[in-house]
C-alpha cells in the first residue's frame, strides 16, 4: 500500500459517505449499489446517454455541492478544471445546434445530466468504487484495502474543441493533449515518422470506443452503437446516415481501419528508438493524462514510465500532422493504452481517454484480492 493512495482514499471515503447520507431513500436507490455488480460497473460512455446513478438534475444544490466535493477528490486540481468546463460546454453546444432537443429527452445538451453512483459501502473495509460520467466524462476508481487501486478507463472530451472567449485567446480544454503530440510527431526524423503514422486518414473515434475492455481486432464502434439504450425509427437512421456521410466525407476505407485496428503487440514508433527530446516530448504528453488523477497518484503512476522504462511505450499517429487536419494518436505499452481523436464537427470535436486493458475497473487487482482472501491471506 501506498501512503499516498490511503491519504487520497480517505479523501474519496469521506466524501462519498457524506454525500450518500444527504441523499433520500429514492435517491440512494440509483446513487449506491452493491459491489461488485460488475455487469454495471464495467459499462461506461462518453456520449450523452444514460450514464447510470443519480444525475445532477435530482439533487437539491446542496446535494450538488456535495456530488462535486465527492467527484473533485478523484481529481487533480486541473483536471477538476477541466471537467467544470466539459459540463458548461453542453450549454455552448446547445446554443450551436440551434437549441434543439434530441436523444429522446427534454432537453439534449443538458448539464444537468452528468450520473453519479457509488458501488458498495464507503464506510466499511471491504472494496468499492465510484463512477463520475455524462457527456464527454467518464471518471471511475476503484478502492481495495482501504487504497486506489484502479483510476481507468478516464475520459475527457470537449466539443467544441476550441470556442471563441472575449480577447485573443480561445476556449481549449483539452488543447495540451493536442498541441504536445503534435510537436511530438513533428520532432520525428522522416524514418520514425514512417513508423509511427499508421494511415494518411484517421478514424473517426477512438479504436477502443467505450467497450469495458480492449481486445486484439478492435476498430471503433459507429456512433449508433456507443449508447446505453440502442435508438430506433427516425433518429436511429439519422444517426446511421450520419456515421455514413462522416465515412464518405473522410474517405475512409476498411484499409485506414486496418492500419488503426488495436493489438497487443503495440503499433507505431518506439520510444526506445527516440532521442532525449522527443521521449521528453512523448513523456509531457503521457503527463497530460496521467495528471487527471489527485498529485500522489498522479506520482506514482508516471513513476512507472521514468527513465529508460519509458522505452517500453510507442506512439502511433494516424491522419493529417497539420493543425487543423483530422488526426488520431495513441500511446501504448505495458498496462497502458491512451487514445486521442479529433475528427468530428470539421475537427472540433475531441475524444480523450487513458486506460489500462489488462488492469481497467481495478479487475487484476480485484482478482488478487479475491483469490489471497479464499486463501487466508488477505490483508487486515
Amino acid at each position: 500500500m501506498s501512503a499516498t493512495g490511503l491519504d487520497v482514499a480517505r479523501h474519496m471515503a469521506d466524501a462519498a459517505v457524506a454525500f450518500l447520507d444527504s441523499l433520500d431513500e429514492h435517491q440512494r436507490s440509483l446513487a449506491a449499489w452493491s459491489f461488485p455488480s460488475d455487469e454495471e460497473r464495467h459499462r461506461w460512455f462518453y456520449t450523452p446517454t444514460d450514464h447510470g446513478g443519480l444525475p445532477l438534475s435530482a439533487m437539491r444544490p446542496a446535494q450538488q455541492r456535495l456530488a462535486m466535493r465527492f467527484v473533485s477528490t478523484g481529481l487533480s486540481r486541473p483536471a477538476y478544471v477541466t471537467v467544470s468546463t466539459i459540463i458548461g460546454l453542453d450549454n455552448v453546444l446547445d446554443e450551436l445546434e440551434g437549441w434543439t432537443v434530441e436523444f429522446d429527452r427534454e432537453r439534449g445538451r443538458d448539464p444537468g445530466l452528468y450520473y453519479l453512483r457509488v458501488f458498495g459501502d464507503p464506510g466499511d473495509q471491504g472494496p468499492w468504487s465510484w463512477r463520475f460520467g455524462g457527456h464527454h466524462v467518464s471518471i471511475n476508481h476503484v478502492v481495495v484495502d482501504g487504497d486506489v487501486k484502479a483510476s481507468t478507463p478516464i475520459f475527457l472530451g470537449a466539443d467544441p474543441a476550441s470556442s471563441p472567449l472575449l480577447g485573443p485567446h480561445p476556449l481549449r480544454p483539452l488543447a495540451g493533449a493536442e498541441d504536445l503530440a503534435r510537436e511530438l510527431v513533428h520532432a520525428l526524423d522522416p524514418g520514425q515518422r514512417m513508423s509511427a503514422v499508421l494511415s494518411p486518414v484517421a478514424p473517426l473515434d477512438i479504436v477502443g470506443s467505450n467497450r469495458p475492455h480492449v481486445a486484439d481486432g478492435d476498430v471503433p464502434l459507429a456512433l449508433i452503437d456507443v449508447w446505453r439504450t440502442p435508438f430506433h425509427g427516425e433518429l436511429g437512421d439519422r444517426m446511421r446516415s450520419t456515421q455514413e456521410r462522416a465515412v464518405r466525407a473522410a474517405r475512409l476505407r476498411d484499409e485506414h481501419l486496418d492500419a488503426v485496428r488495436f493489438t497487443t503487440r503495440p503499433k507505431g514508433v518506439p520510444a526506445a528508438a527516440l532521442d532525449d527530446g522527443q521521449r521528453e516530448l512523448l513523456r509531457a504528453v503521457l503527463d497530460v493524462y496521467v495528471r487527471r488523477i489527485p498529485d500522489d497518484l498522479a506520482d506514482a503512476e508516471a513513476a512507472k514510465y521514468a527513465g529508460s522504462r519509458i522505452g517500453d511505450l510507442h506512439f502511433a499517429w494516424a491522419g493529417g500532422i497539420e493543425q487543423g487536419e483530422p488526426h488520431y494518436y495513441r500511446i501504448q505499452g505495458p498496462h497502458l493504452l491512451v487514445e486521442y481523436d479529433n475528427t468530428q464537427r470539421s475537427v472540433n470535436h475531441v475524444h480523450s481517454v487513458w486506460r489500462d486493458p489488462t488492469g481497467d475497473f481495478g479487475d487484476d487487482v480485484l482478482a488478487r484480492h479475491y483469490r489471497e482472501a479464499s486463501s487466508g491471506h488477505g490483508h487486515s
